[in-house]
């Protein structure tokens, strides 16, 4: 995944993961004494939705979601949803202004790794209890929990998979998908490169490496593959400095050391598309994209999860529902919630915009697997994980985005990056 002009906004969307660094999670002015996880769950009432939703939506305003609020408007007569579209450039900055100022909508679509910074301003409703957490993926589940408590409902998933260049990776001998474990699927990579200049003419790498910005999304995931972690929640203690984190260093290193990967910031989407690479890393919305603007490689492109080394892992992203403190009629507010979370709901909606549902039963209800290429979402979202719920998060990422590069191009050593990392994660904290 590459932060170009043409899809930053799309990649942030996706992702879910703020632009700034600087957090805004001191609470400006609220009380302690109505502090995050001292109010009882909210309950949602008995009987129909009445009087007015207001609900921010992140983005454009999808057709899907307006034929939503309008069926849930017929079977709630008395109520009235009203949707305004935030921009996501900005929608981190307004969600927060909107908290500190107390002058909030009902709810809003928050992206997943904005949740504990939000919470810790005491900006949403605990979640009511009739809302299950079985209902939906345990990483996705996790992304709406800050200190153990749950402040949100998932909404839209997100994680991501291998696409892969059939019509490339056959000429490498390649048959079928690349080989699901991380030290096979490094030997298929060097292969495919074999090709480059000969059996593949136009091929310049066997994969693609993302450079900078959300770096930390793809490699966060190899040290939770080797049973590892960043951050330990129960002594709030970052453990960059493991045998684990020192394994996923060194694949990542390995990729462009070995000439698998370019090492600038080119598009890997569009080096995909004109074959300069046969495989990279990405979210569901590639997918889409390859179908809308590049239909001549429909039949010659797939995916699969992602390779792994001791246990399967992956990012959990996406978006979440909240209903604010502030909210002026939140037993509405949370019925319209659990309407959108249904899952006959969420399979509509992740069909008509291409996204993944955080709920299995969605899955099911929407037969989205049987699409071969949507299946492998299906499987790494059984196996993602949520990253740590600290208002520091975001410094954290992008600490290890800088360091991620340094790697890449060859300007640190493994134990420098490890020594790097601990330092600064140490030296930021974890927050509220």
């Amino acid at each position: 995944m590459r932060i170009t002009t043409r899809h930053a906004v799309r990649t942030v969307q996706t992702l879910c993961v703020t632009v700034t660094a600087a957090l805004v999670a001191t609470g400006c002015g609220r009380s302690e004494d109505s502090a995050p996880g001292k109010d009882a769950p909210a309950e949602i009432g008995a009987g129909k939705a009445k009087g007015t939703v207001v609900m921010w939506n992140l983005g454009d305003i999808e057709p899907a979601l307006k034929d939503m609020a309008k069926r849930f408007e017929q079977e709630n007569p008395d109520a009235d949803v009203k949707i305004t579209s935030v921009p996501w450039d900005g929608a981190h900055d307004k969600l927060t202004t909107a908290i500190a100022g107390g002058n909030t909508p009902d709810m809003s679509m928050v992206g997943s790794t904005w949740m504990a910074e939000m919470a810790a301003m005491n900006g949403f409703q605990a979640t009511p209890t009739s809302i299950k957490s079985s209902d939906f993926y345990p990483g996705q589940w996790d992304t709406t929990k800050y200190k153990g408590a749950s402040y949100g409902v998932p909404f839209t998933a997100d994680t991501t998979v291998v696409y892969y260049r059939t019509d490339l990776t056959e000429k490498a001998g390649i048959k079928g998908a690349l080989a699901g474990d991380r030290e096979g699927y490094l030997k298929d990579l060097k292969a495919i490169q074999a090709t480059a200049g000969k059996q593949n003419p136009k091929l310049r790498n066997a994969t693609g490496l993302v450079m900078g910005f959300n770096s930390w999304v793809f490699w966060v995931p190899m040290v939770w593959q080797q049973g590892g972690d960043i951050y330990d929640a129960k002594t709030k203690k970052f453990t960059f400095d493991t045998p684990e984190v020192a394994k996923a260093l060194e694949y990542w290193a390995s990729v462009p050391k070995d000439g698998l990967a370019p090492t600038d910031r080119s598009d890997n989407v569009q080096n995909f598309r004109d074959g300069l690479i046969a495989t990279y890393q990405e979210a569901a919305w590639a997918g889409a994209s390859f179908h809308k603007d590049a239909p001549e490689l429909d039949g010659k492109w797939k995916t699969m999860p992602v390779p792994y080394s001791e246990q399967p892992a992956g990012f959990a992203g996406g978006t979440d529902l909240a209903v604010f403190k502030e909210a002026e009629n939140p037993d509405a507010a949370w019925k319209f919630a659990r309407f959108l979370t249904e899952p006959a709901n969420l399979a509509a909606y992740a069909k008509a915009t291409g996204g993944l549902p955080p709920s299995p039963q969605a899955w099911t209800d929407g037969n989205l697997s049987a699409d071969e290429n949507m299946k492998p979402f299906d499987e790494q979202l059984k196996v993602s994980k949520a990253p740590p719920a600290i208002t520091t998060w975001q410094q954290i990422a992008d600490a290890i985005d800088s360091e991620l590069e340094k790697l890449a191009l060859g300007k640190a050593t493994v134990a420098d990056v490890q020594k790097a990392l601990q330092s600064k994660a140490t030296s930021i904290g974890t927050g509220r």
